[in-house]
């Protein structure tokens, strides 16, 4: 893969944002983390490193042309760099960047998502929906309450 392949592929997915930092490095993202950095070699090949889930990584991690992010893998992240398509072609590394985005998308909180156009909005304050569920005034009963009688104000008293 190229960088030119790379970076048009990133751009693809959804609400992703490119900005080249680190010393020249692509770097990718959903909302404010990333999801992929990609570093031209110097014999014009590209580098890239995604997020990947904890199977993937310790399946990934020992093949040849992968090897667990710099940095990343090193601080406890599940990140695999991968430097040839030895043993993962072109298109095997599209899935893997395809999820890295929705991993790292499921990660934002839920209003950051329907900002970028991922998920639904959240109910905002103010609406009735709200109103029931904070104040608890909901038609359902609380699991674990009790009902009380029509005429009981409460447990009776009885003088000792």
């Amino acid at each position: 893969m190229t960088p030119a392949a790379c970076n048009a592929f990133c751009a693809s997915l959804p609400a992703a944002r490119h900005v080249v930092q680190w010393g020249g490095a692509d770097v990718w993202k959903v909302g404010d983390k990333v999801f992929a950095i990609a570093r031209a070699q110097a014999d014009g090949a590209v580098a890239v490193s995604f997020k990947c889930s904890p199977l993937a990584y310790d399946i990934l991690k020992d093949q040849p042309g992968l090897r667990p992010a710099p940095y990343l893998a090193s601080r406890g992240m599940k990140w695999i760099q991968w430097l040839s398509g030895e043993s993962m072609p072109d298109d095997a590394l599209q899935d893997y960047l395809r999820e890295s985005h929705r991993l790292v998308a499921a990660g934002l909180t839920r209003r950051a998502r329907a900002e970028l156009g991922l998920a639904r909005a959240p109910p905002r304050r103010g609406t009735s929906a709200h109103r029931r569920r904070r104040r608890g005034s909901d038609s359902r009963p609380r699991p674990g309450a009790r009902r009380r009688s029509a005429g009981s104000a409460g447990p009776s008293r009885r003088p000792g």
